[in-house]
Formats: structure tokens, sequence, C-alpha cells
């Protein structure tokens, strides 16, 4: 792996994204795994572009987008954002001509990535993340649950707090209000923080799950989510939660926003 001055060299933020991952040995930790999801998730865009798929993609193109501006990546984070602005108003026109803009910058960030890890194939192996949730899982300890589609976030969350907690995840809604529903009998979930743009079940049905069984005092959440619109905001406080955190965010937002939510419940704080 080359010195990280070489990808600042070339046009990544790094003094941006060291803000968040504190230094270069945890950014070079995890940039594997970011290779590995732009590359996927431009072969999903595709084909959610083909099959007219606007909810997915909208989602898809958020996650990519979020991941592109947590490592520096700028330039695809902003083409990704136009993406994801013009899949949610059904702009199938804009998407389609404008495919190949997002293509190219995926391209230009897997290739730049490639170099600088000292890997010309495109064969890096995602690293395998511990499948931790099953729908008859009930927890036995204290648990964070993390409930993203992006294995960025919840790994990132995973080794700031994995020394005390016990940390779950759930890649979207639905696995989410399943583990929920599995352990609301029990006092083991003693946050959970949620992001709201996810497939298949996205985070506001998970509210609403919590609200029709009274689960917020019993299991607090706080939001962690890319979307700062003032429609979501709003929308996402008109249910009990405890804090709303933009993506993205370092080790001390996070920190923070769990102790406030620990609190708030009158439970031990880190």
């Amino acid at each position: 792996m080359k010195d990280i001055h070489f990808l600042e060299e070339n046009g990544v933020d790094i003094p941006k994204s060291l803000e968040l991952f504190g230094d270069a040995d945890t950014y070079n930790e995890t940039i594997g795994e970011f290779l590995v999801g732009i590359h996927t998730k431009i072969n999903q865009l595709i084909q959610q572009m083909n099959n007219k798929d606007f909810a997915n993609y909208s989602v898809t193109v958020h996650s990519m987008k979020s991941d592109a501006k947590t490592f520096g990546f700028t330039s695809l984070a902003d083409v990704a954002y136009e993406h994801e602005l013009k899949s949610k108003a059904g702009d199938y026109y804009y998407v389609t001509t404008h495919i190949n803009d997002l293509i190219t910058e995926t391209n230009k960030a897997i290739l730049l990535l490639q170099d600088y890890m000292g890997d010309s194939t495109g064969g890096v192996e995602a690293p395998k993340e511990e499948k931790e949730i099953v729908n008859e899982d009930v927890f036995t300890r204290k648990t964070i649950l993390v409930a993203d589609d992006s294995n960025i976030i919840r790994n990132f969350v995973k080794r700031i707090f994995s020394e005390k907690y016990y940390v779950a995840t759930a890649e979207d809604g639905e696995e989410a209000i399943r583990v929920i529903k599995a352990n609301q009998d029990n006092d083991f979930i003693e946050t959970i923080l949620l992001d709201l743009n996810m497939p298949k079940v996205d985070g506001f049905a998970v509210l609403d799950y919590m609200k029709e069984n009274h689960l917020f005092r019993k299991m607090p959440v706080s939001i962690i989510s890319g979307d700062s619109s003032k429609e979501t905001i709003d929308k996402a406080f008109t249910y009990p939660i405890v804090d709303m955190l933009g993506k993205p965010f370092n080790e001390q937002n996070i920190k923070s926003v769990v102790e406030k939510t620990l609190i708030y419940s009158g439970k031990d704080v880190i």
C-alpha cells in the first residue's frame, strides 16, 4: 500500500476524511470495504436503472454518495448526489443519459484505489462481516443495534463500542424489525442507531413498528442519516427519537449521541 498522501495528490480529500477516521491506519483498514462496495453498487445501479426501479436506485446511489463522501472521493459523491436527486424525482431521462458520468467517476475511484492498494486485478475481497442477527436471536447482554445498509457504518460503530457492548447489526428495516421483535420482551437492547434510507423496508417503517408497540422508552432510538432535508428531519422528530446525527460523522459525534440516548432511558453511560 502506498503512502496516504498519494490519494491526496490525486484529488481525494484526505484531511477531511481523517477528521472522521482519526488516523491513516483506521482509514486504510476500511478502504478495502469502500472499494468493493462501490464496485458492487455501480452494478446494482445499472440493473436498477434498466428495471426503472427508481425507489431502490435512489437508496443505492444515496449509499454510494455517503460512502464516497466519507472516504474523501468528493467528485464521485457529487455525481452520485445529483443522481440521487433526479431518481427521487422520477427523472428517468436524466438517470439514463447521465449514468455514464457515474460509471466514469466510479471507475476512476476504483482504479485509483487499486493503484493505492497495490492491486490492479480488481479482485479485492470484501472483509467478511460476522453475521450476528438471525430471526430467532434473542440477546443476553447489553447490545447496541445498528440498522444501516452501509457495512462501512456498521463496522465503524462496531470498532468504537465493541469493548463494552455487543454491537448487533441489521442491513435493512425488515431485518431491524425482526430483531427488535425478537428482543422486545427483554431489556438487552440499550439503544438503536437507525438509518432512514434503507432498501426493502426503510427506517420510518421501523419507527412505525416501535410506535405501535410502545418501544421507544424501552429501546431509545437515535437517527443516523445522510438525508438532512428539512422534510426528513421534521418527519423524524414526529416520533419520540432522542437525537439525529448526520453523515458523515466521527467517533466523538457517535459517542456523544449514544451517551445522550442512554441517558434518556436512564441506562449506564459509556
